[in-house]
């Protein structure tokens, strides 16, 4: 794209949009506003950046976070200034917990405007705290060569940050003064004879994708070789490529014949032909104390962060063992204080010993024949149960999803049930998630981000969860592709009526459940999304298997809270007991 001379504002936002074109962005949010009218221009009228117009800034946010996380490369967000940039700070704060890269731009009034009571006018710098990996205030654009270099550089710059030393948010603030629209000033247009373009980017090359920074490999510590009643966590995890993830895992566990507890969202459920060592029922295993006890074990690898299961979690802290996370982020991932030693690398960058491989200990048969016994008795209860219960849900979802799909599991009650009744496949199914601080904000946008220009998306959520961001359907016209919305309608918030504050009504109803009675058909039609009504379990599997290639629909699963949760303290009680 040409460098746009037609006035100071509009070349120093070209020269931002150029730069970042040539180091690898391919997609821009835009809000609509005023203020930030020369980097909208910039980026919707450049041909090789894909720029999408958004009306609500926190729904922007969440689509932006969704387009990130599938395409491991930072994507941009445009505000206007005022109170729209703080319509950004959820997402931004679950992207810098998941390590997501977001470049978020926030136009801003020049310093004579401000702390005057000018209209849409408040202090920006620093407005997302320490989240930001990196932020930086830009000088107003200026008819000065050092300046325009200094808009690229500092643009190379925040790309990096944004990406390195860990994937996260940058913030930069822009201040502009009028005109904001692209109206010619005849002495920055006398610079388009000064300046060649191609010289003035020739160093960038095009489109790089930027340099990255590969891990040097690293032996496996000598005492997970010495220890015969080991066990692999496979927590919480979205990684790039996720076969090599798996396969990685699947190695370390017949290496060491260590029993692998894969959490449903990591992908290792996902690829269970690799790994014959795969237990998926521990949190209802651990439920019966006595074979939790026999079961302690002596040293633990917990590869990312740990799973959601409490159960899971109360018995590492009460049984104390040494555990190992491997992990190559900064962060503390231990929230049980144990006796924890932290391996900063990625599973991936581990060298195996070139050893014979042991023999399967009598401990890791005992996991695998309890998960035997576990998954036939769970498997058999759950074909039996006719009635809608929510659990079902993602045990048929893990048979019935095409190979592939990509599937945004939300907070609260989905994420705990896939956990507990994800089965496994091989289907290299795809979880995505927003587990950086676990809230069901933007749920839907940042489904619909995923799925934009991407295979036919699954998102599974409750209903408040989609109502509390029922605002991402605004965007249905710039969506390419196709997301399926399986709705959990019971009428509340589910996971509330499995906390002790369920026994208290008043004021459990009104202020904990918070029952919504919303017509989703009504809302369906309102936005025009196809709508389906599930009340039979054999209807779900013809929607679901091919699924669609484009638009955006619904299929309501209507379920009963207060039966849901009795249904799990009876049959996880009779399961912890057979």
């Amino acid at each position: 794209m040409p460098l746009d001379f037609r006035n100071i504002n509009t070349l120093c936002s070209s020269i931002l949009v150029e730069t970042l074109s040539r180091l690898g962005l391919t997609t821009a949010i835009l809000c609509p506003g005023s203020r930030s009218t020369p980097l909208t221009v910039a980026f919707a009228q450049h041909d090789r950046i894909e720029a999408i117009s958004i009306l609500d800034e926190r729904s922007a946010s969440f689509f932006s976070l969704g387009i990130a996380k599938k395409s491991r490369l930072p994507v941009v967000l445009v505000c206007t200034s005022g109170t729209a940039a703080a319509n950004f700070y959820p997402a931004i704060i679950e992207a810098s917990l998941s390590g997501v890269s977001l470049l978020v731009l926030t136009a801003d009034r020049p310093a004579e405007l401000q702390h005057c009571r000018a209209g849409q006018t408040i202090d920006q710098l620093k407005i997302y705290g320490q989240y930001p990996n990196w932020q930086a205030q830009y000088p107003l654009p200026e008819n000065c060569l050092e300046i325009l270099h200094y808009w690229r550089q500092n643009t190379i710059q925040a790309w990096t940050r944004s990406r390195f030393p860990h994937a996260g948010v940058v913030h930069l603030n822009f201040p502009f003064r009028k005109p904001l629209a692209p109206i010619e000033q005849p002495e920055i247009k006398a610079l388009e004879s000064q300046i060649d373009e191609e010289e003035f980017f020739s160093f960038l090359g095009n489109r790089q994708p930027g340099i990255g920074r590969k891990q040097a490999m690293m032996e496996i510590p000598s005492q997970w070789q010495t220890q015969k009643k080991g066990i692999i966590i496979a927590g919480i995890c979205c990684p790039q490529k996720p076969s090599a993830y798996c396969s990685a895992i699947a190695e370390l566990s017949q290496t060491l014949q260590f029993p692998v507890l894969a959490e449903g969202l990591s992908p290792v459920r996902n690829y269970a032909d690799l790994n014959p060592n795969l237990i998926c029922t521990y949190d209802l295993l651990l439920r019966n104390l006595e074979l939790a006890q026999e079961l302690t074990p002596e040293i633990v690898i917990q590869i990312g962060e740990l799973p959601t299961s409490k159960i899971l979690r109360s018995w590492l802290q009460n049984t104390q063992p040494q555990r190992w996370i491997v992990d190559p982020r900064e962060e503390n991932l231990d929230p049980l204080h144990g006796k924890t030693l932290h391996l900063r690398t990625a599973i991936e960058q581990l060298t195996l010993p070139k050893t014979a491989a042991r023999s399967p200990s009598p401990y890791l048969k005992q996991w695998q024949a309890k998960e035997t016994q576990m998954r036939e008795i769970c498997d058999c209860d759950l074909t039996a149960t006719k009635e809608l219960f929510e659990g079902k849900i993602p045990w048929l979802l893990s048979q019935m999803l095409p190979p592939g799909t990509p599937l945004f599991i939300a907070n609260s009650m989905p994420v705990r049930d896939v956990e507990t009744f994800w089965r496994p496949n091989h289907h290299r199914i795809q979880p995505y998630f927003n587990r950086g601080a676990n809230g069901i904000d933007g749920t839907l946008s940042t489904a619909l981000g995923i799925a934009h220009r991407n295979r036919s998306s699954v998102l599974l959520t409750g209903d408040l969860s989609l109502l509390h961001d029922i605002n991402g359907l605004l965007q249905t016209n710039k969506f390419w592709g196709h997301l399926t919305i399986i709705l959990i309608n019971n009428n509340g918030g589910g996971i509330f009526e499995n906390l002790p504050i369920a026994q208290f009504n008043p004021p459990f109803e009104e202020f904990f459940a918070t029952p919504q009675a919303i017509d989703f058909a009504e809302l369906c039609a309102a936005y025009r999304i196809e709508y389906h009504c599930i009340t039979a379990w054999k209807r779900l599997e013809p929607l679901l298997n091919p699924l669609p290639e484009e638009g955006i629909r619904a299929i309501e699963i209507p379920t009963h809270r207060g039966a849901d949760a009795q249904w799990r303290k009876t049959q996880f009680h009779k399961w912890s007991n057979e």
